[in-house]
């Protein structure tokens, strides 16, 4: 993609800010061919991939806006596959299906016996359905950290969110991403944590209701392993000295907006199907069930639903499945997960 004449650096926050404002219906054919992998990014400027990155977040800026009744699975499904992904990184063995089983088949409330790699489903889950005008405060940020196996510091956190507010307060996208990065980075977080602040300070920017998963899920993303000291002091000087570093972010930020596109139109046809046959459902709380398949990534077949009984609940399932609206996630004849 050829843009003449190039932004300025100073400008690049600008025209993606701008961009991420415009809606977009649907992704055009030239935005998906010009997304970056990781093997081709390096021949492309950092001009041309921010506008390739602001055109993405514009497109799912339109999708976020929409406000449909299957975000929140939207959102969690997202979820699922970064807490996949943080997993991996830590060299756990957990994947998606994993996940999920120690999230839904733990009993409700007991949280410590989802174990590290369901904390990290937890942390994930938090960020997608908590308001996102409340995810960058001490009591959230301390608790992801917690969520992640981190070590935490009360001083550290109060000094992280601090630094946080100042770097949401007056610079572009571009440089809240790379600065989002740069900051954590100084107090040497881990990468699953300065992937999820982006996702935060992105949905804070825009003005999102709650974030949507997606850097986390972004394997090609990696902290530089700078200590305290060394980091870049200010974000200005992470862009001009490691403008191969904005690239790989920028870069990352558009494949996980397309990726996140993608799932939103595949869970939007598999909900109408969901929502034209909800009428012809005679359970009693069959809206209830309906509601939650839209608002979750999963439900386990023993959900407790008011007014609902657990044979109640299977044949309504096992009728969704018949009728193509819900699809069995588990593949097991006994502890059976249905969703979307």
């Amino acid at each position: 993609m050829i843009l003449r004449p190039k932004p300025s650096l100073r400008h690049q926050g600008t025209l993606l800010g701008a961009m991420a404002a415009t809606p977009m219906l649907a992704v055009p054919s030239w935005l998906r061919r010009a997304a970056p992998d990781a093997q081709t990014v390096a021949a492309q400027s950092i001009e041309d991939i921010a506008v390739t990155a602001g055109a993405a977040i514009g497109a799912l800026d339109a999708v976020v806006r929409r406000q449909e009744r299957w975000a929140g699975a939207w959102r969690q499904r997202l979820a699922l596959s970064a807490a996949a992904a943080t997993a991996k990184q830590a060299g756990r063995v957990n994947d998606e299906n994993a996940l999920r089983d120690a999230m839904l088949l733990t009993r409700p409330g007991d949280f410590l016996s989802v174990g590290p790699a369901g904390s990290m489903l937890l942390a994930w889950r938090r960020l997608a359905g908590t308001p996102a005008e409340k995810l960058l405060t001490e009591a959230s940020i301390g608790a992801v950290l917690d969520d992640l196996g981190l070590r935490r510091d009360d001083e550290v956190v109060s000094d992280l969110a601090d630094d946080l507010r100042q770097l949401s307060a007056g610079i572009g996208t571009v440089g809240m991403l790379t600065g989002a990065f740069a900051t954590a980075e100084r107090y040497g977080f881990a990468r699953a944590f300065v992937c999820w602040l982006a996702d935060a300070l992105l949905a804070q920017r825009l003005g999102w209701a709650h974030a949507v998963p997606l850097l986390g899920a972004e394997s090609a993303v990696s902290t530089s392993g700078r200590s305290r000291r060394s980091a870049a002091s200010s974000v200005a000087t992470s862009i001009e000295t490691d403008p191969e570093r904005a690239k790989d972010l920028l870069a990352a930020q558009a494949r996980a907006a397309l990726r996140a596109i993608d799932l939103s139109a595949e869970l939007e046809r598999r909900a109408d199907r969901l929502l034209a046959v909800a009428p012809k459902l005679r359970a009693k709380a069959a809206d209830a069930v309906v509601d939650k398949l839209l608002s979750d990534d999963a439900i386990v077949a023993s959900e407790k639903i008011a007014g609902m009984s657990d044979r109640g609940l299977r044949r309504l399932f096992d009728r969704l499945v018949e009728l193509g609206a819900v699809r069995e996630l588990s593949g097991r004849p006994t502890f059976r997960i249905y969703g979307l």
